[in-house]
C-alpha cells in the first residue's frame, strides 16, 4: 500500500530547555527528527532513543548547511545572544537552511515585533522574520510570550523581600510556558496546513504586576508589595543586584514593552493547536511553591 513520505524534522539549540522539550514531544510521537546541538554529547539519551543528533553550529554556515541536508521542516529556536550578533547568526541559519533545500522553517519569535516594540530583542525578531520571508521558504512564526518559567523567580525575590520592583505600570503580560510553546511546535511540525502563518502562542490570561504580586503572596502565604519605578530606577537595580549593565537594560526593556500594551494580547493558539487549554501562571507558580517559600 502507497504511503506519502514522512517528512523529516530538524531542531536548533535542540540541547536547549525549550528543544529538548520539543524533541521529547516529537519522540513521544514516534518521529525520528534530526536534533541540532553545538554540543552533540549533551543529547546521548536521545540519540539511543533513535533522534539523529547532529552537529550544528550557527556561526559555521557550510557546516550548518551539510547537517540540515535532507530535512523538510526545520524548528528555527531563536538563541539567546545578546547584542547585533544575533541577527547575523540567525540570518546565516536561515540561508543554510534554503541552501540545504530545507522546504519549511517555522522561527520562535516575540508577540508585535514592531519597530516601535520597546523590548530590547524585537529588532532581532523583525530581522529574522524578514530574513526567513525573503528566503522565499514557506515558513511559520510561532511568537511565543513571555515564558511563565521566568517569572519564578521573580516572584521568590519578592515574597523574600517582600516587594515587587516593576517598570511595567499597569501593562500586562500573557505569559504561557515552556511546555505549552514546545507543545503548540511539535503540534505545527507533525501537522499540515500551517504555511505562511503567524501564530501567537500565549498563556490564557494576561497577568500585570499587582496580580503578580498577588499571587506570589496567595501561593507563599507572605505579603508582597508592588513597588513602581522607572525605566532608569529599574536599570540601576538590577545593576545594583550584580547584573551586567547590558542584561539589566534588556530586562527593563521587557518592562517597557507590558507597559506600552505590547504582550497583553492573549489567544487560543495553544488550544487551537494542540486541543488543550495552555497552563496558567498561577499553575506554573504553585508548581514551584518551594521555590517561592525560600
Amino acid at each position: 500500500m502507497w504511503r506519502a513520505q514522512v517528512p523529516t524534522i530538524a531542531i536548533t539549540g535542540a540541547s536547549g530547555h525549550l528543544g529538548r522539550l520539543v524533541a521529547e514531544l516529537l519522540l513521544d510521537k514516534g518521529e525520528q527528527p534530526v536534533l541540532l546541538t553545538r554540543d552533540p554529547a549533551a543529547l546521548g539519551e536521545f540519540a539511543q532513543r533513535g533522534a539523529d543528533v547532529r552537529h550544528g553550529d550557527f556561526s559555521d554556515p557550510t557546516g550548518l548547511r551539510s547537517a540540515l541536508t535532507g530535512v523538510d521542516r526545520l524548528l528555527l529556536i531563536s538563541t539567546d545572544i545578546i547584542g547585533p550578533g544575533r541577527i547575523e547568526l540567525q540570518t546565516q541559519a536561515v540561508e543554510a537552511a534554503r541552501a540545504a533545500g530545507v522546504g519549511h522553517v517555522l522561527y520562535t519569535s516575540l508577540p508585535s515585533p514592531d519597530p516601535d516594540n520597546p523590548a530590547a530583542v524585537a529588532v532581532d525578531h523583525r530581522a529574522t522574520e524578514t530574513a526567513v520571508l525573503d528566503s522565499g521558504l514557506t515558513w511559520t512564526f510561532l511568537r511565543n510570550n513571555i515564558y511563565a518559567e521566568y517569572q519564578i523567580p521573580t516572584a521568590a525575590q519578592a515574597v523574600a523581600g517582600g516587594q515587587l520592583v516593576t517598570n511595567s505600570g499597569a501593562g500586562a503580560t500573557a505569559y504561557v510556558s515552556r511546555e505549552d510553546c514546545a507543545a503548540a511546535a511539535a503540534a505545527v511540525l507533525t501537522s499540515e496546513g500551517h504555511e505562511n502563518t503567524v501564530y501567537d502562542i500565549t498563556g490564557p490570561e494576561a497577568i500585570d504586576a499587582a496580580a503578580l504580586a498577588a499571587l506570589a503572596a496567595e501561593i507563599s502565604g507572605r505579603p508582597v508589595e508592588v513597588v513602581h519605578v522607572d525605566d532608569e530606577g529599574y536599570v540601576q537595580g538590577l545593576v545594583a543586584a550584580g547584573l551586567p549593565v547590558e542584561v539589566a537594560q534588556m530586562i527593563a526593556s521587557f518592562g517597557a514593552s507590558a507597559r506600552g500594551g505590547w504582550a497583553e494580547r492573549v489567544s487560543t493558539a495553544v488550544r487551537d493547536l494542540t486541543g488543550r487549554d495552555p497552563r496558567s501562571l498561577r499553575d506554573v507558580l504553585a508548581e514551584n511553591r518551594a521555590a517561592l517559600a525560600g
